[in-house]
C-alpha cells in the first residue's frame, strides 16, 4: 500500500521589495525581510516569492497560493497613486507599487486571504481608492509614528503606543480587550479610508491603524503595526497572524477537494 502524502502546506504570496543595493549593478535586487517570511513559516505555511511577477501575471500566480501577506518596507506608496505629488525625501518603489494595487483587488475579488503590515495596510487602503498622510509627524495633532533609527531593533520594534480596538472587532478578539500596545515604525497613515474599509483600530491621536475589508469571504485585514516581530511573545499578535493562517489552511483544503 503506497505511503500516505502528507498534505501541502498552504502557500503564502509575500510581493518582493526592490532595491539597488549595489551601485555598481543597476540592475537592481528583489528582496524581502527575513521576519517576514519567518513568521509565515512558524505558523505552518510555506512562503514564496514570485521577483519578476508583474500586475499581468497576477491572473496565472494568484489562484496558486492560498493567502498574500503585504509586508511592511522602507519604502513608500508613490503619492501619485493617491492624488498627490511624491516628497523628494520618499523612497519609492513602482514595481512594488504597480503589483500590489491590483493584487490587493483581485485577492479580494477571488477570496483569496489577506493581510496588510504597515506599508502593505497602506497599500490595501490606496488599492480601494484611500489617501494617505505623506508625513504624519508634520500633521497638527498627530504623534510621530516613526522609530528611533539611531537605535538597535529591539528599540525600534519595542511597543511604542497604544491603539484602541473597536467592541466586538476581531482585534478585540485577538487582543482580549479594547486596548493593546503595538510598535510603530512609519511615516506615512490613512487619511481617508478607501472603499470597503472599516477601521476597528485607532491610535491614540485617532489615526486608522488596523481596518477589515466589509465583506470580503476570507480573512481581509490590515494592520499599522508589524505583528511579525517576535509574535511568539506577544499573545496579541500571534492571534492575529493565526487567524490569518487558519483561513490560509482553509484555503489550502478548498483547493485539495476540487
Amino acid at each position: 500500500m503506497p505511503a500516505k502524502k502528507a498534505p501541502h502546506k498552504p502557500l503564502v504570496w509575500l510581493p518582493a521589495c526592490h532595491r539597488n543595493l549595489d551601485l555598481d549593478d543597476p540592475g537592481g535586487y528583489t528582496v524581502l525581510a527575513d521576519r517576514y517570511a519567518l513568521a509565515v513559516t512558524q505558523l505552518g505555511l510555506q512562503p514564496v516569492l514570485f521577483p519578476m511577477a508583474e500586475a499581468e501575471d497576477i491572473p496565472c500566480l494568484l489562484p496558486l497560493v492560498d493567502g498574500v501577506l503585504l509586508t511592511g518596507s522602507p519604502s513608500n506608496v508613490e503619492a501619485t497613486h493617491f492624488g498627490a505629488t511624491a516628497l523628494p525625501t520618499d523612497l519609492l518603489d513602482p514595481r512594488r507599487d504597480k503589483l500590489t494595487m491590483r493584487l490587493v483587488r483581485e485577492s479580494l475579488a477571488g477570496a483569496v486571504p489577506l493581510f496588510g503590515v504597515c506599508r502593505g495596510l497602506q497599500e490595501i487602503n490606496v488599492a480601494l481608492g484611500g489617501t494617505l498622510y505623506q508625513t504624519v509627524h508634520e500633521e497638527s495633532g498627530m504623534m510621530d509614528h516613526r522609530e528611533p533609527h539611531d537605535e538597535d531593533l529591539a528599540v525600534q520594534f519595542a511597543e511604542r503606543h497604544e491603539v484602541l480596538l473597536e467592541q466586538g472587532s476581531a482585534f478585540a478578539q485577538w487582543a482580549g480587550g479594547t486596548r493593546a500596545m503595538v510598535n510603530s515604525l512609519h511615516g506615512q497613515g490613512i487619511r481617508r479610508l478607501g472603499e470597503g474599509l472599516v477601521a476597528e483600530a485607532h491610535a491614540p491621536d485617532g489615526l486608522v491603524e488596523g481596518v477589515r475589508v466589509m465583506g470580503a469571504p476570507a480573512f481581509a485585514y490590515g494592520v499599522q503595526w508589524h505583528p511579525e516581530w517576535q509574535h511568539e511573545r506577544h499573545p496579541f499578535y500571534q492571534r492575529t497572524l493565526e487567524a490569518f493562517a487558519q483561513s490560509c489552511r482553509e484555503h489550502r483544503q478548498r483547493r485539495d477537494e476540487e
